[in-house]
């Protein structure tokens, strides 16, 4: 959907006075990571070749526990169920603890009365203290490095945009999460709404009983063709086949028969005959024995003739009837044990409803409108459940791509659930911790390596797989300091077990990880080291709050802001409504995509490709045009003279045509080749459908305001003007209010 020919945003129907107070102020966000600290990324295994080298970091000295009394050998074997979850057989080795103090000795020998004395905690308690253990040390450390992005007890009831949120780890889109309080008779809906990775699925998935998708075995009754056994201890079919093969070879190339290929032959006619000439086989082996001589017959006379190649030759078999053991889907029934039951269905979307009077959105908890694909609705027990639109079940050819991995978790109704709809996270097997400061910077380089195209860059690889080696390495050393714990749990105890000892390593060695990943991205765009690069002016690895939605810059234009001006110079960003009611956009105060708009209650039909921006992917971005500055703009429009405020957002794409936003790979309208990220390349478009792309939307009122906002007349300049006043809202992107409305007239 290009702007100019489809709107992306008509009347809203939203009173210029919906809002009866100013905007909340940006979250505060601005305190700067300790360098060297960041979130979790999934990397690669480590191991490539060919890639430059890095320096890893030293791993903290661990913690040496005490041993216990009864320890087993250093050299016993883990359990083979606990070295498939680890992933390795290999084990660090044993760090030597110091002789211990006087004082530390007669600690120990109290403990060991204890011990001794019958009070000694089983395997399962032991664990459960250690992880009782973890959440004191994350209360402590929340404390000291809080989120990011506080999580609210109850967000504010019926505000269309929600509160955003970023949550840790790499399971969700940029780490995003909304969590927005719907207003109904029955009390607040609360819900969170999420876009989860693709890579994160098969966790999600793996929490889930989904009908027809558990197998069980069955024995059946099954005829089944195969080779006689004496075939197979002779080798019948093996020598006939190379003998084939050899004198074929020289039958395709016109070549003279080899001494070789005679030999081959000669083996193949000695091992038949004399299978054939044993009188105790049986009538099946005879014609098993038959079958391969005639055709190694058919071959002698190639051999001796020459002339065309062969037909090939089947190995012979007889048909029996077996018990087999096969698998089948389990069609309904319990879900297993550990996992969340859920039902398979037609794919929708919440049905919101904005109030044109108040500004308020409201939702029942139980209207959907209908979507092309398919989800998963999902019993969280308690009164919650999560509706899931998977990708592997909506195949990008003929579903909606847009909506594919979008998440929804549902509170029971009433207010004050926002921490327990992140907390609930973990039941769907996803990280459940709100993000902080000093895991930002690894969501935020991630972001860039994406942006700037850094992926293939000289190291880039290498610095991944390093990054995966150390926390690989930290499981390892914690699962060895907790070995004869961890020995004595069942199954269900030892998955358990091993989560939270994934998610503790992931937190130990993130500093070392993102440390190794800045210095590649440094050396990939230009700067000596990791630490020049994060001393840099354009280095900001904290996001920004645009029109209530988070969004991560890009150092490569923040850095450069005077050469991104340069490059645009005379030209400027654009979004025209086609007719839209202003009032209304700016009563709501974002510019929303499709998607949004549809769960802030704006509904449908607005744009007129709202439909085929679904199916391409483009329904989760607002489009903009790149043009040259316009001297006499018409009215009903949005333009940005200096294209750098947008330009620093790390989630933008272009195209230098009409391709509706596709990023669908099995659209028509996708096209790789003419995808760019680069702020340079756009600066550049001339053709006169170019769009370019921003997730989410754009904020109108804060520091993403448009330069100008293009009124019809002036009483409609007036009317919003009015508006802006009224909620306190005096200046946009830092200019006057009066100084950015202006008219048609005006020029």
């Amino acid at each position: 959907m290009g702007t100019g020919s489809k709107s992306s945003h008509q009347s809203y129907a939203v009173s210029p006075t919906a809002l009866a107070e100013a905007p909340a102020a940006p979250l505060d966000i601005t305190g700067a990571p300790v360098a060297g600290e960041g979130a979790d990324l999934a990397g690669v295994s480590a191991g490539a070749s060919g890639e430059a080298a890095f320096e890893v970091p030293e791993l903290p000295e661990p913690v040496v526990e005490p041993a216990p009394p009864a320890e087993p050998p250093v050299d016993e074997d883990p359990p083979a169920e606990l070295d498939g979850l680890l992933g390795t057989k290999s084990e660090p080795e044993p760090v030597a603890a110091a002789a211990p103090s006087e004082e530390e000795a007669q600690e120990a020998s109290a403990e060991g009365e204890l011990q001794s004395s019958g009070e000694e905690p089983s395997a399962e308690e032991d664990v459960l203290l250690q992880a009782e253990d973890i959440e004191e040390v994350e209360e402590e450390e929340e404390e000291t490095d809080p989120p990011l992005t506080p999580v609210p007890a109850a967000p504010p009831v019926g505000e269309p945009t929600g509160t955003p949120i970023l949550v840790g780890g790499d399971d969700f889109i940029n780490s995003e999460a909304t969590l927005v309080a719907y207003d109904s008779p029955d009390g607040p809906r609360e819900v969170l709404l999420t876009h989860i990775s693709e890579e994160a699925e098969e966790k999600l998935l793996d929490a889930l009983s989904i009908p027809g998708t558990h197998m069980e075995e069955i024995q059946v009754e099954e005829e089944v063709k195969e080779r006689l056994d004496l075939d197979k201890e002779k080798k019948l079919a093996e020598l006939t086949k190379t003998a084939i093969t050899s004198v074929q070879h020289k039958l395709k190339g016109s070549l003279p028969m080899s001494d070789a290929s005679i030999a081959k032959h000669q083996a193949a006619v000695d091992a038949v005959s004399a299978v054939l000439n044993d009188p105790s086989i049986s009538d099946d082996e005879k014609a098993m024995a038959q079958h391969y001589m005639d055709q190694l017959d058919v071959v002698k006379d190639k051999i001796d003739n020459g002339g065309s190649v062969m037909p090939w030759m089947d190995a012979y078999e007889v048909t029996a009837t077996k018990m087999v053991t096969k698998q089948i889907p389990v069609p309904d029934g319990d879900p297993e044990p550990g996992t969340l039951a859920a039902t398979v269905r037609k794919a929708s979307r919440i049905q919101a409803n904005l109030d044109p009077a108040t500004g308020q959105t409201s939702w029942d908890g139980v209207s959907r409108s209908s979507a092309k694909g398919t989800e998963y609705e999902i019993d969280m027990g308690d009164g919650w459940k999560a509706v899931y639109r998977p990708y592997k079940d909506n195949d990008p050819a003929n579903t909606e791509f847009s909506l594919r991995g979008q998440l929804e978790v549902h509170a029971p109704a009433g207010a004050g659930h926002g921490k327990d709809l992140v907390d609930r996270l973990e039941q769907l097997h996803l990280m459940n911790k709100p993000m902080t400061a000093a895991e930002g910077e690894w969501t935020y380089l991630a972001n860039n390596i994406q942006a700037q195209g850094l992926e293939g860059s000289a190291g880039m690889k290498a610095a991944m797989e390093t990054a995966q080696g150390l926390q690989d390495l930290q499981v390892q050393e914690i699962v060895h300091q907790r070995m004869e714990s961890l020995m004595g749990l069942d199954s269900d105890a030892l998955q358990t077990a091993m989560k939270r000892i994934h998610l503790e390593a992931s937190h130990k060695v993130l500093p070392m990880k993102v440390e190794v990943v800045r210095d590649a991205v440094a050396k990939a765009s230009g700067f000596s080291s990791g630490a020049e690069l994060a001393a840099s002016p354009g280095y900001e690895p904290t996001p920004s709050t645009g029109g209530k939605w988070l969004t991560w810059s890009r150092f490569d234009v923040t850095g450069k802001k005077a050469e991104i001006q340069s490059a645009f110079k005379g030209r400027s960003l654009s979004h025209n409504l086609n007719g839209g009611d202003l009032a209304s956009l700016l009563g709501v105060g974002v510019l929303a995509s499709t998607e949004k708009r549809a769960v802030m209650g704006i509904g449908g039909g607005l744009g007129l490709s709202e439909q085929a921006d679904k199916m391409t992917g483009g329904a989760n971005s607002v489009f903009l045009r790149v043009k040259k500055t316009p001297s006499s703009p018409g009215g009903g429009r949005l333009i940005w003279d200096d294209p750098s405020v947008l330009m620093q957002r790390s989630d933008y794409y272009a195209y230098n045509g009409d391709h509706y936003g596709a990023i669908n790979p099995a659209h028509h309208n996708y096209n790789a080749g003419a995808i760019t990220r680069d702020p340079m390349k756009i600066a550049k478009f001339t053709g006169s459908s170019n769009e370019i792309m921003f997730r989410n939307g754009i904020d109108l009122l804060g520091a993403e305001a448009p330069s100008r906002i293009v009124c019809h007349t002036a009483a409609e300049r007036s009317s919003i003007l009015a508006s802006l006043t009224a909620r306190g809202i005096t200046q946009l992107g830092g200019k006057p209010v009066e100084d950015v409305l202006c008219t048609e007239s005006d020029y």
